[in-house]
């Protein structure tokens, strides 16, 4: 069962960051097709929050046909990850690792590390939307 964890620091809503734990569990082959999500009441005590901020949670991941509730049992997850599977995205996390133990020996902090990550990626976006475009 996946144990939710919030950061008050995120800046990012507490509904949110359940929304992308369970997506992240999903893509990552960490919770499969019928796999159980904590019930209100265990997620409430696991991070201290308003139930309310659950169910919004459950309802956004519902829209997104990514989990269904089924009326006295629960809600289920209701998709397979798509994607590389667990062993790839495995091996990717660990040259990721690497890479961000050489990112905190040359002195970059959380913040830093993370700014880095989201510039590159959305250089790497650009870079193949004007390829794309170029070859239009």
């Amino acid at each position: 069962m996946i144990v939710f964890r919030l950061s008050m620091r995120s800046g990012v809503p507490a509904y949110l960051q359940i929304v992308h734990q369970v997506q992240q569990a999903v893509q990552l082959g960490l919770l499969h097709e019928n796999d159980k999500l904590p019930t209100v009441k265990e997620a409430v005590r696991m991070v201290a929050v308003n139930p309310n901020t659950i169910v919004k949670a459950y309802r956004e991941l519902e829209s997104q046909g990514l989990v269904a509730g089924r009326v006295g049992l629960g809600t289920f997850i209701t998709a397979n990850a798509t994607g590389p599977p667990p062993t790839v995205q495995q091996k990717l996390a660990k040259k990721l690792l690497q890479w961000i133990d050489e990112a905190i020996q040359a002195g970059l902090n959380e913040e830093s590390i993370e700014a880095l990550y989201a510039a590159t990626l959305r250089n790497k976006r650009r870079d193949a939307l004007d390829g794309a475009s170029n070859r239009g």
